[in-house]
């Protein structure tokens, strides 16, 4: 029985969606002004995990995930580059995509841009402005917080606290409570800008452009206003990483709970905890800001996926070298280990593996997606490998693969030069004639070129060092 940590109830809760079998799961996905980093990763990696493994166990899952394609920082670094704010949004949206077919990221059902839903997002505006729970100032449409009596129900924070809220659009000093937000701001000389009563575009504005309420939408409201449009008022469960919780998951709520008389929106809250370097929040100015991109000039992208899915997915993760050198080891264990199961064909009982590992592994998934604990089983297993069933262990690898997605991955085959062939032939020569001592010979000379010769039941073969 599946439990997972509820951020909103602060405990472990029975899995059980709101409509039997099938499950709608929406992420917030990223903002596209910029390369995304491997803290996004982290995120989307265990949110791919998760989607796959209830896959795995029957549900049918949604998996709906948001690109905020207009943005502050989107508009202000299209005017550092000279370029549209659609062409640099589309640029970073295209290499996000990209970095998650790197990494096996599949699981998505539909990524949806904010731009594609502005008049579902007037729609929930024009509601909260109808309940009062809305208001209108010079710059824009802000959300009332003293009004919505749950706020701070998810993070923990009450209104009194709620003067950290303000994010991205919402500086505004004509503002009723600090803490309120922007749903809707109005738009400014050289912003792009849509009708307001339409939803229809009308490009950047100019210096003659007289429509009072043509705008922008705020940052929190385009995630309602998305999933509403696919789930409905309600959903079974909401991702993120933890620094989302306050207050764009908070505004969510918010908004939400109030427009549809609902709650909860949404009934299980998932939060992956954060990820350093060294020790250190990754900055630019600290110079610890690491792209995927720039991650998969010196590592390969499984890599990168096993140092994530290894790791409890609330807890902090730590990047230092010291944590990518123990990673690669035990990257290089399992695949030893699937070597040696698909060379040696032994058949012994299957007992062992049915009555324990498969109990213990599920058991530690289904215990809030537990994978410290399930990589602890799989290493308890490789220990074993003289009382196991080769075709069973494989059948176990490849059932736990569907969902981790780092164990069965193929890497470009590795071309061997030509001096190097013909020193591995030579060295066969020798040993086929008993000559052991020129057939050492050779394999140190192998060595000192950078390769090393395996030995297995099929011949030698030739592995980079």
């Amino acid at each position: 029985m599946l439990k997972v940590y509820n951020t909103l109830s602060r405990k472990k809760e029975v899995f059980k969606p709101l409509k039997s079998k099938r499950v709608n799961l929406f992420v917030c996905g990223p903002t596209v002004y910029d390369s995304s980093h491997i803290g996004h990763a982290r995120t989307y990696v265990v949110f791919d995990m998760v989607a796959k493994y209830l896959r795995q166990k029957g549900f049918a899952v949604f998996y709906l995930q948001n690109i905020t394609d207009l943005d502050d920082k989107i508009i202000t670094r299209a005017k550092e580059t000279k370029t549209s704010w659609r062409t640099l949004a589309r640029k970073f949206e295209k290499e996000y995509l990209k970095d998650m077919r790197d990494l096996k990221i599949n699981s998505v059902s539909k990524y949806a841009r904010a731009t594609d839903y502005i008049k579902e997002i007037i729609g929930q505006i024009s509601r909260l402005l109808k309940k009062g729970y809305a208001y209108k100032i010079k710059d824009g449409i802000y959300y009332d917080i003293s009004k919505f009596k749950d706020y701070g129900k998810l993070s923990r924070r009450t209104v009194l606290r709620a003067e950290d809220a303000i994010s991205r659009i919402d500086e505004s000093v004509q503002k009723r409570n600090r803490g309120d937000f922007c749903l809707w701001k109005y738009a400014k000389l050289g912003e792009p800008m849509w009708d307001f009563k339409t939803g229809k575009y009308l490009g950047v504005a100019g210096p003659a452009f007289a429509k009072a309420s043509a705008g922008k939408p705020g940052w929190h409201i385009e995630d309602t206003a998305i999933t509403e449009k696919h789930f409905g008022s309600q959903y079974d469960i909401h991702g993120g990483a933890m620094d989302l919780i306050f207050p764009h998951h908070e505004a969510e709520i918010s908004q939400m709970e109030v427009i549809s008389n609902k709650k909860p929106v949404v009934k299980y809250w998932l939060h992956t905890g954060f990820l350093t370097v060294n020790g250190q929040k990754m900055s630019k100015s600290l110079g610890n800001f690491i792209t995927i991109k720039d991650f998969l000039k010196n590592n390969s992208a499984r890599l990168l996926r096993f140092l994530i899915i290894k790791s409890l997915y609330l807890s902090p993760i730590n990047y230092s070298v010291k944590e990518i050198r123990q990673a690669k080891k035990e990257l290089e264990r399992i695949d030893n280990f699937i070597g040696e199961l698909k060379l040696v064909e032994v058949r012994l009982p299957r007992t062992l593996l049915k009555s324990d590992f498969n109990k213990q592994f599920e058991a530690a998934m289904e215990d809030d997606f537990n994978t410290p604990k399930a990589m602890a089983v799989i290493f308890g297993l490789m220990r074993q490998r003289d009382s196991l069933n080769s075709q069973d262990a494989l059948e176990f690898f490849k059932k736990a693969d569907e969902f981790f997605n780092f164990i069965f991955w193929k890497t470009p085959k590795e071309i061997i030069p030509q001096e190097l062939s013909r020193l591995a032939g030579q060295r066969q020569k020798y040993r086929r004639e008993g000559l052991w001592q020129e057939a050492d010979k050779i394999r140190e000379k192998i060595k000192r070129l950078g390769w090393q010769v395996e030995d297995t039941s099929e011949g030698s073969k030739l592995k980079k060092l």
